[in-house]
C-alpha cells in the first residue's frame, strides 16, 4: 500500500521535510516513488508547498495519508480522502471539546 508521508531532510536542528509518496514498508527515510511537496516548520508560520495535481492523482490510486500529513494537506487546502477527513473532523472536534467543557 502507498503512503504519502514525511520524509526528513535538512541539516542538524534545521529540519526540512518532504511529502513523498512511498511504500508503507519502506523506512522513513528510505526509497520513495515521488515527491509531491515540502514542509518548512521553522518559518513563521510553518510552510507548506504541495503539487496538488500529484496528491489528487496519489488520492485516486488509493494512498492514504499518515496523520501528520493528512492535517498538512488539510491547512493546504488539499481534499483529502473521506477516511482521513474523517479522522481529522474527530481530532478538531476533540480539541475544542476540553476548552467548552472548562468555559462552562
Amino acid at each position: 500500500m502507498v503512503k504519502l508521508r514525511l520524509r526528513r531532510m535538512g541539516a542538524k536542528k534545521r529540519p526540512i521535510y518532504r511529502i513523498v509518496a512511498a511504500e508503507s514498508r519502506e523506512p522513513r527515510d528510505g526509497r520513495f516513488l515521488e515527491t509531491v511537496g515540502q514542509y518548512n516548520p521553522l518559518t513563521s508560520p510553518a510552510t507548506v508547498v504541495v503539487n496538488a495535481e500529484r496528491v489528487a492523482r496519489w488520492f485516486s490510486v488509493g494512498a492514504q495519508p499518515t496523520k501528520t500529513v493528512a492535517r498538512l494537506l488539510s491547512n493546504a487546502g488539499v481534499a483529502l480522502p473521506a477516511k482521513s477527513q474523517a479522522w481529522l473532523d474527530l481530532v478538531r472536534s476533540r480539541s475544542t471539546a476540553p476548552a467548552a467543557a472548562s468555559a462552562e
